[in-house]
């Protein structure tokens, strides 16, 4: 399938022909840059290059040659981190994860890509389109001490988002992760992702994870490798843990019985880093599986179809059912 060839700005020496870009484009007239997890080229014209649903997460590959030592992009004012590629039978270049945020404007937005090679850089525009996203709208009736917080909650609460924000700030420079995404426990999904909650008559943010419903005590399991950077009991998400997998991925586990890991960390994909509880605001056992992408929230069920596939790989599908939820605001 032919791809729209890009807008272009160049501060390159005539030389600059090494870059793979440069040379598709003066030889066909098409810059092979890949969007695969289920992201089509958008029809009708050079504006409109990518499209994606709101929470999903588009896989960009730009080919290059080993001249290039670093590739980044700019969307939405998010800083989109480019690894090199290291797949079997796939050409030469740098691979990056477009996370799109459950509440991006629907629309088309500039993706910029910069690539360099010693002092030389050539810049890449493109267009990404934001689809709606069909998200449910949930009414809840709960107990007010199960939603509203009083004054020493409310502080409380307020410090722990200040940790999280602070321990997420500084992403890890390197790729943690590696090929096959697991999916940390095998129950009943609810596919409320995104969804946004009704309680008690209020609005609330919208649900930036996906709950698997589970038995106390089930085994939940690390969805890839990375480093533990909290490992934590809040008020809202309970017993939970933060693992960092490199270059601005997190994934989020909480309301857990027990925790299994300590902060700092190395684990590896499917290591069993806790046990499902109701730890938090819950009605009951159940675990919340999130996951940030460069500031992004996604839904953590779109690791699963990313094209880096390994030895291990996910437990099998899940049907959709009605497992206990989380309730309260939801921590980043």
């Amino acid at each position: 399938m032919k791809v729209p060839e890009p807008r272009q700005t160049l501060r390159r020496s005539p030389e600059w022909s090494r870059v793979l870009l440069v040379a598709a484009v003066l030889s066909g007239g098409i810059l092979p840059l890949e969007l695969l997890l289920g992201a089509t080229p958008a029809a009708g014209g050079i504006e409109e290059h990518y499209r994606g649903k709101q929470g999903n997460i588009l896989v960009i590959k730009v080919p290059t040659d080993d001249t290039v030592t670093h590739v980044q992009g700019r969307f939405l004012g998010r800083t989109i981190s480019f690894f090199p590629e290291s797949r079997r039978d796939e050409s030469q270049g740098f691979v990056g994860l477009l996370g799109l945020d459950l509440q991006d404007e629907p629309g088309t937005h500039p993706l910029t890509v910069s690539v360099k090679s010693g002092e030389r850089t050539l810049t890449l525009n493109y267009s990404v389109v934001v689809v709606k996203e069909q998200f449910r709208v949930e009414h809840l009736k709960l107990p007010r001490d199960k939603v509203d917080l009083d004054e020493t909650g409310l502080a409380r609460w307020k410090a722990e988002q200040q940790l999280v924000q602070e321990a997420l700030a500084a992403d890890s420079q390197v790729r943690l992760w590696q090929s096959g995404f697991v999916e940390p426990v095998n129950g009943k999904r609810t596919g409320i992702f995104g969804s946004v909650r009704i309680m008690n008559g209020q609005p609330r943010n919208p649900h930036n994870g996906e709950d698997i419903g589970a038995p106390p005590g089930t085994d939940v399991a690390a969805t890839n490798d990375g480093v533990v950077r909290l490992a934590v009991d809040h008020i809202f998400s309970g017993k939970g843990v933060y693992l960092d997998h490199g270059l601005g991925f997190y994934s989020m586990y909480f309301h857990l019985s027990e925790l299994l890991v300590k902060e700092g960390e190395a684990v590896k994909a499917g290591q069993i880093i806790g046990k499902v509880g109701a730890t938090g605001r819950a009605t009951g056992p159940h675990l919340h599986w999130g996951v940030k992408l460069n500031g992004a929230r996604v839904n953590p069920y779109a690791l699963l179809d990313l094209p880096f596939k390994g030895v291990m790989e996910s437990a099998a599908p899940a049907p959709v059912g009605e497992p206990a939820a989380a309730v309260g605001a939801p921590a980043p």
